[in-house]
């Protein structure tokens, strides 16, 4: 019920809008916000934009000697109300990212109240003093580059195993950001976050630690067009080579989720396990005219990953530790088509190692607003297992 009065409230406000605009001509074009609205007096603004991906995927399995029988299936990938804006003070921004598909909103537990998760974001920037900003709410941690890129505007249908098995993705808590200018092309940025530690959407508080994240970013050759250093593809073309180098070290101090703030919670029968978990990234993006290529590394590592009964037997819980290397790189034709290779590394502890070998062709119709994409993946899970798969995807960003 709670649910059904929230989007109610939003098709409201929507249909309010847009009803209004209706009454002139707007000048908003397609991929800049199905709303677009500022006050009278320019003390808020508004721009509502939703978004649609639908995704289409099929897998052969090898059995030894042929891959078997296809299994295909359709979905809704994502769904979602996307508002963003300022408040009083264009210093003060935010943003609201709410998710509709099950994909989206799936993993409720006890420690979400057993509700769906259906905030992503929800967060208000302030920028109080020069190049400070300081982040205050739920959004993405600053983690691994793939994972903070966003879904709508990856190169390829989805991201690699690395970010699969290790990202950081969202929490709840502060993040101080600061970027300072060495010379007139030299950039470095600072981002520092607190947060909860258990990931997004969790209303039972703390349960262990909290969680810590440190990120320094590169580029010595200046910013890149229209933030395209978070952008996938080299939409812009850039006239002039662009380089941006991360590093990200994450410590999670008692984590009781065995991906850190994601995966499973660590139950035993007499509580939550609790163990430091620590993530390393390193990664690096370059753009020139229509090439780009994208590196990640990932290594993650827990002190005490078992996690046992209060009699010695273990649960078969165990924190997931290894590391992880993938390599992306696209070139981006006149006609907008585009070509993409990625090789993925997955070394998971106690595990086989994974190889993913990825080939993916987009049409960008309005750019990351409007496109088609397609890839087909070699996935080889030690000697053991091997499977292929392909994807369809479109993707509808007002």
């Amino acid at each position: 019920m709670k649910l059904y009065k929230a989007l109610t409230l939003v098709f409201a406000f929507s249909f309010f809008f847009v009803n209004a605009q209706s009454k002139k001509l707007s000048e908003t074009k397609f991929g800049k916000g199905m709303v677009n609205h500022v006050a009278k007096d320019s003390s808020w603004s508004v721009k509502f934009a939703p978004r649609i991906q639908m995704l289409s995927s099929t897998n052969w399995n090898y059995d030894g000697d042929q891959f078997g029988k296809a299994n295909t299936s359709f979905l809704i990938r994502r769904a979602r109300f996307k508002f963003s804006g300022f408040a009083f003070s264009p210093k003060l921004q935010y943003k609201l990212e709410i998710g509709l598909s099950n994909k989206d909103i799936s993993g409720g537990t006890i420690y979400t109240a057993n509700s769906s998760r259906y905030i992503l974001d929800a967060v208000v920037k302030w920028n109080f003093y020069k190049n400070f900003v300081l982040w205050a709410g739920q959004t993405k941690l600053p983690g691994n580059r793939e994972r903070v890129i966003s879904s709508a505007n990856l190169q390829l249908v989805d991201r690699s195993l690395l970010n699969a098995n290790f990202n950081i993705d969202r929490d709840l808590g502060l993040q101080l950001r600061h970027h300072i200018n060495l010379t007139d092309s030299f950039v470095i940025r600072e981002i520092f976050s607190v947060a909860q530690g258990e990931g997004r959407n969790v209303v039972t508080g703390n349960l262990g630690g909290h969680q810590y994240t440190g990120r320094l970013e590169f580029l010595p050759f200046g910013t890149f067009k229209s933030k395209g250093d978070y952008l996938g593809s080299s939409l812009q073309r850039e006239p002039k080579p662009k380089l941006a180098v991360g590093i990200s070290y994450d410590f999670n101090d008692n984590a009781v989720r065995n991906s850190s703030n994601r995966g499973l919670y660590m139950e035993t029968d007499t509580g939550l396990h609790e163990t430091d978990i620590t993530t390393l990234f390193i990664d690096a993006m370059f753009k020139y005219k229509g090439f780009s290529f994208m590196a990640e590394y990932a290594n993650r590592e827990a002190d005490d990953p078992i996690v046992r009964n209060s009699d010695g037997s273990e649960t078969g819980v165990i924190a997931r530790e290894g590391n992880g290397i993938n390599l992306q790189s696209g070139y981006l034709f006149p006609t907008n088509w585009e070509v993409t290779g990625r090789f993925s590394r997955i070394d998971v502890k106690s595990k086989d190692i994974s190889n993913q070998y990825t080939i993916g062709v987009s049409k960008y119709i309005v750019g990351h607003k409007l496109k088609v994409q397609s890839d087909l993946s070699y996935l080889a899970l030690g000697s053991t297992s091997e499977s292929l798969m392909y994807r369809l995807q479109l993707e509808v960003h007002f």
